[in-house]
């Protein structure tokens, strides 16, 4: 019996020592945006890069709201990694309430700045606006409720001494649902942040006259800090035959603090390591550099996004 006893613990040692740790496998959720927008293609391609990157991992990524869903998902331990519009997280920190965060989101920590959301206003061209002055009495889509879209579409709006009471109606559609809208003349226009060549708008472009309405340098310098003035060139959807001013806001790819070091550092490693396969997911993947991904973070940096920046001589 004392032998059977002995043999039975030996071999349940030996079966612990051999077979793999329960919690030795890395999930990583990739929170992205709607499939029709920029953020949903790179989080693709960023999911199949850390599934083949990382080992020991299992990837998905998912498609959200964007930025202020991401924001309180990754604060739950929700997800993993999560894209995100610069102001949005800005207010998460802040727990800025009228944005959709309850509290300020104390565990969100970046793993870098990415490339400028652009923001585009296609209106079909029958509804003659212009000018966001013109957008008065207008039927407008400003993307899902609370979403970084949005959170933009009021700023705007605001800038021009406008609020949703001065349209003729406000719809909270994503990028797709709003331009299907806009084909069956549902709806007058739309406000999409996102990358530039939105395939949104392409889609609309390619079987409606549209214009895309201007946003000019003075009201980017009234919205001042996250908003940039910026230009849509000419040729980035079909019709549009002269560069469109327009304002610019950053993107980030953020985490929480709660994700282990080592796991953010190979995260943050990889995205510069398959620059080319993001660019290829998106154009919008081509705005991404390392010289600019770790300056002035609007909340703190993960420590090991901080330490594949100090390595890369970038802080």
């Amino acid at each position: 019996m004392k032998f059977r006893t002995t043999f039975a613990m030996a071999f349940a040692c030996a079966f612990a020592v051999s077979a793999p740790k329960a919690g030795a496998e890395q999930f990583i959720n990739v929170l992205a945006g709607g499939t029709s927008g920029v953020y949903y293609p790179l989080g693709v391609a960023l999911s199949d890069i850390y599934g083949k990157g990382i080992a020991g991992s299992r990837t998905q990524v998912q498609a959200t709201k964007a930025s202020v869903e991401n924001l309180n998902l990754i604060q739950q331990g929700k997800g993993e990694i999560a894209f995100t519009l610069g102001d949005a997280l800005a207010m998460a920190w802040e727990g800025n309430t009228e944005a959709g965060f309850k509290a300020p989101l104390a565990k969100l920590r970046v793993v870098a700045a990415i490339y400028p959301n652009y923001v585009q206003i296609a209106a079909l061209k029958e509804a003659g606006i212009n000018t966001i002055a013109d957008m008065k009495g207008k039927t407008l889509s400003v993307g899902a409720a609370k979403s970084g879209t949005e959170l933009n579409a009021r700023a705007i709006l605001g800038a021009a001494s406008l609020g949703y009471g001065d349209l003729g109606k406000v719809e909270y559609l994503p990028f797709a649902e709003s331009v299907e809208l806009m084909k069956n003349r549902q709806l007058q226009a739309t406000l999409q942040s996102s990358g530039l060549g939105n395939a949104a708008i392409k889609d609309l472009a390619s079987s409606q006259e549209i214009s895309i309405v201007s946003i000019p340098d003075d009201m980017a310098k009234a919205l001042g800090v996250p908003y940039i003035p910026a230009k849509i060139p000419a040729g980035t959807y079909k019709g549009q035959d002269s560069d469109v001013a327009t304002v610019a806001v950053g993107n980030y790819l953020v985490t929480s603090a709660d994700v282990p070091e080592e796991v953010v550092y190979q995260m943050t490693k990889l995205i510069f390591d398959n620059l080319a396969t993001l660019k290829a997911a998106h154009s919008a993947g081509a705005g991404i550099s390392l010289d600019e991904a770790a300056k002035n973070p609007p909340v703190p940096l993960h420590p090991g996004a901080e330490r594949y920046y100090r390595e890369q001589g970038k802080l």
